[in-house]
């Protein structure tokens, strides 16, 4: 028998309930994965009735467990146990998929008991990782993960990124089910129902494994048992099931995902009938509450190397001492790291705040998702690898988006000026990339005081926020207490006769500046704008220049496609009239040479922006 909770006749009735209405929902929609949630109703019944610690009256308690539908096609189950729990109403649940309907195709936080937004297939477990390191390292309460995942997902790379980090961190806390249903989008999975296959990648990783029958209600009980009281391992739930159990025309056949069934009438019928059980879903002990820590007024560190104008230091150290100062004064602010802390200067956090420094490895994907997991209890996450290399994280940071996620990303060694390493190390696109992302803050600091601004700015702000940095050192040109808002840019130099201006951020800002010096003794006025805020531009700013000077010219280290000039451009899309706009960026494939020689090659240093101006001058095309 159960070991709590429904009886085993009672779990099968709610398992069917549930058939039942995910066929209701996706037939009123008229689109839907019906099959595929029937597949887990057994999954689900026992968890919400026996094992899920919930208060659905308060999403935010910090005691909840957290349930995370990795297979978010599946999301008529959901909303069917939702029914279930007393969440939503029968009525509510018939509006899936419609405009306006917080019920969507894929779950999203517009629910307030959706953790994060799940559909793109290989996400849920490492996001559960990040959600499970929480409860383990910085909450210390005792909540459970509980990660509903798909067979046809098990292939994705970032689920096994996700399963070793999770046996290295003895994740006992979290419990991956997997619906091994055989079929998947298009026809058989990699291993059918060889639920030993996935057993044995799993246990190779150091997981507990159970192997069931995913529609013995009482089985699915004991496993789920057998998972609470499993120490110093996370563990895997195997279940054997078949897609569209219970209804003869659709059962284990290929062909029918993501689609309603031909006859739902007929169908609910074969299943019994539409049910009305409620389930009181047991809800968590008391636990201490998070309390996050405003920022208020940080005193931020005065640089080793460099406190006055003038000195040389490099934008990511200035951002690995203004985090570890960050840290100190506020003790949500956790950090993540893709195994370059050394380089990103994200270790001098990790040599003051241990207990909040996570070390994720060469792993971006686990690292973009441990970070969503870990806002979504409450802490402030930044998460710090090359600018390169989230390039491969670019669907968690797409996803993180659709969650709503409040995310602190750091892309580091930006551009040609890293100099030697060559093209495969030099962020070239993440500015496109991030400017892309919904709802994102884009930022490029061009020396040390701005940086560390930035950094303390960016802990308050919403949505996915990005900071890039430089490897090289660079000249401070702004004082300590500068302010640096977000949406504003820096005038660095104006006068009455400029011929044109130079937009720059990060890097190419001091070359613009020297241009600017340059063709200032050749009798040429020019104006320096430092847009240090990509997104949202400061587009009056722009507006004056253009409207006073005729021309912008953007200087930027990064491809011309996406990055600095395309923003500059779409200042002006609103009907305005557009000035005059010339694109310096990386337009060739750079190579290994210094970094002087990098700038110089891609047309983006001092001498290469004044030979440009020059020849616009020349030409008669800027007044």
């Amino acid at each position: 028998m159960p070991t709590e909770g429904l009886t085993a006749a009672e779990l099968a009735e709610l398992a069917q309930q549930l058939r039942v209405d995910s066929v209701r929902a996706t037939d009123a929609a008229g689109s839907g994965h019906a099959t595929s949630s029937m597949s887990a109703a057994e999954l689900g019944a026992v968890l919400l009735a026996n094992h899920l610690r919930y208060d659905f009256e308060r999403p935010d308690h910090p005691g909840n467990d957290h349930l995370i539908l990795s297979k978010g096609h599946a999301s008529p189950l959901l909303y069917a146990m939702y029914r279930a729990a007393g969440a939503i109403t029968d009525e509510e649940l018939l509006t899936f998929r419609r405009q306006g309907s917080r019920l969507e195709g894929h779950p999203t936080p517009r629910l307030p008991w959706v953790d994060v937004a799940t559909g793109s297939l290989g996400q849920g477990l490492p996001v559960g990782v990040g959600v499970a390191l929480s409860g383990k390292r910085l909450d210390r309460v005792p909540y459970r993960v509980w990660v509903i995942s798909g067979d046809s997902e098990m292939a994705e790379g970032s689920v096994w990124e996700a399963v070793e980090h999770a046996a290295v961190e003895q994740l006992d806390n979290l419990t991956l089910i997997v619906d091994v249903n055989r079929l998947g989008q298009r026809g058989p999975t990699r291993h059918g129902r060889d639920l030993d296959a996935y057993a044995r990648r799993l246990k190779a990783f150091g997981w507990h494994t159970i192997e069931v029958d995913g529609h013995d209600a009482q089985a699915v009980d004991r496993a789920y048992e057998e998972a609470r009281s499993t120490l110093r391992q996370p563990t895997a739930i195997l279940a054997s099931t078949v897609k569209g159990k219970g209804v003869e025309a659709v059962a284990d056949q290929e062909g029918k995902h993501g689609k309603p069934l031909p006859d739902a009438t007929e169908a609910i019928a074969e299943l019994g009938g539409v049910r009305a059980i409620h389930v009181d879903v047991a809800k968590p002990a008391a636990a201490r509450t998070l309390h996050a820590v405003p920022s208020g007024h940080l005193t931020l560190p005065r640089f080793e190397t460099a406190a006055d104008n003038g000195d040389q230091v490099a934008t990511r150290d200035a951002f690995g001492q203004a985090l570890t100062a960050l840290g100190s004064a506020r003790s949500d602010v956790v950090v993540l790291d893709g195994e370059v802390g050394d380089s990103t200067r994200a270790e001098y956090f990790a040599k003051e705040h241990p207990d909040r420094y996570f070390e994720c490895y060469i792993a971006e994907q686990l690292l973009v998702a441990a970070g969503v997991g870990m806002q979504v209890r409450g802490h402030v996450p930044y998460v710090a690898t090359f600018a390169a290399f989230l390039t491969r994280a670019h669907d968690f940071l797409r996803m993180a988006a659709i969650s709503r996620a409040d995310l602190n990303v750091i892309g580091s060694h930006a551009g040609v000026a890293i100099g030697e390493d060559g093209p495969s190390q030099m962020g070239l696109e993440d500015l496109a990339m991030m400017r892309a992302v919904h709802g994102s803050t884009v930022l490029c600091p061009c020396d040390a005081n701005q940086t560390a601004r930035l950094v303390a700015t960016m802990a308050d702000l919403k949505g996915i926020r990005y900071l890039r940095t430089g490897r090289g050192k660079s000249e401070v040109i702004y004082g300590p207490d500068e302010e640096f808002p977000v949406g504003g840019s820096k005038v660095l130099r104006r006068g009455e006769q400029d011929r044109l201006t130079l937009v720059a951020a990060g890097t190419t800002v001091p070359e613009a500046l020297e241009a600017a010096r340059l063709l200032a003794a050749d009798g040429i006025d020019v104006r320096v704008i430092d847009l240090y805020s990509v997104k949202p531009v400061d587009a009056r700013t722009l507006w004056a220049a253009a409207e006073e000077t005729g021309c912008l010219v953007t200087v930027e280290d990064h491809h011309p496609e996406g990055g600095l000039g395309d923003a500059v451009a779409e200042a002006f899309a609103d009907g305005r009239p557009t000035p005059r706009l010339v694109r310096l960026a990386v337009s060739s494939m750079p190579g290994s040479a210094t970094p002087d020689e990098q700038l110089y090659g891609a047309g983006i240093d001092a001498e290469s922006v004044a030979t440009a101006v020059r020849l616009l001058v020349e030409k008669a095309v800027v007044r």
